[in-house]
């Protein structure tokens, strides 16, 4: 029989849309402590990176460049995902942090959500370190030049997220459909921060790979309270 659209979208986004539901119904704003905290700081930054006393801070304690020594460069990195691109408009990073982080710190917990977001942006950073070292002719490689731009800020742990999440509860047409707009923006426009998307990506595929693999064995020991954060009440999850 012939899918509606109304029928797919239950599907689609149905788990998704349950598992959400629940903790904001039971605690409101209060489910939503890291997104808060990642809202206001992403603000925050967006608005010292651009006063003078507060441009140099934001370069010296988030600003992550691959011609940077990788001891510094690491210890940015945890808040070089929330400094986000001075050239961009600041909403758009803040609606996406509010939706994605969102999303997933109702469905994965405050401590997934974070573990996955810095693994998606270590995996850029580390990528454009590998990918100057290769050289512009190589396959995976990059120009010289970019070694002197700053890393993609929040936007590789939004994609990181929001593919995880979307495989995780079932919604694989949004994962799939997020996937293949970062390809899209690499083939049309390609840049560093679209290499670093999709060097994220592959972060996350192998977590996923690593999720599957675990939930092939029951016996071993899942997601132990007060590691993931996840709600009790959340539908169980969908393999």
């Amino acid at each position: 029989m012939r899918r509606t659209p109304a029928r797919w979208a239950r599907a689609e986004w149905g788990p998704l849309y349950t598992a959400v539901r629940g903790p904001l119904r039971r605690r409101g704003p209060a489910a939503l402590p890291l997104t808060t905290v990642a809202v206001g700081l992403t603000a925050f930054l967006h608005y010292a990176q651009n006063q003078p006393w507060g441009d140099p801070l934001v370069r010296d304690l988030g600003a992550v460049r691959a011609d940077d020594p990788l001891g510094p460069a690491l210890l940015r990195t945890p808040l070089s995902l929330f400094v986000p691109a001075p050239d961009l408009p600041v909403w758009g990073a803040l609606a996406q942090i509010l939706l994605v982080f969102g999303i997933a710190e109702l469905c994965l917990g405050r401590w997934r959500t974070l573990g996955i977001a810095y693994a998606a942006t270590l995996a850029g950073t580390l990528y454009a370190r590998l990918g100057i070292i290769l050289g512009a002719h190589a396959p995976f490689g990059l120009p010289w030049t970019d070694a002197q731009v700053v890393d993609t800020g929040p936007s590789a742990a939004v994609v990181g997220l929001a593919v995880y999440v979307g495989w995780r509860y079932g919604a694989y047409a949004t994962a799939g459909a997020v996937t293949l707009a970062m390809v899209a923006e690499v083939l049309l426009k390609e840049n560093l921060a679209g290499k670093e998307h999709l060097a994220a990506l592959t972060a996350v595929g192998l977590l996923c790979l690593l999720a599957a693999v675990r939930d092939r064995h029951p016996d071993r020991p899942r997601d132990p309270a007060g590691w993931t954060g996840r709600d009790p009440g959340a539908p169980p999850l969908r393999t």
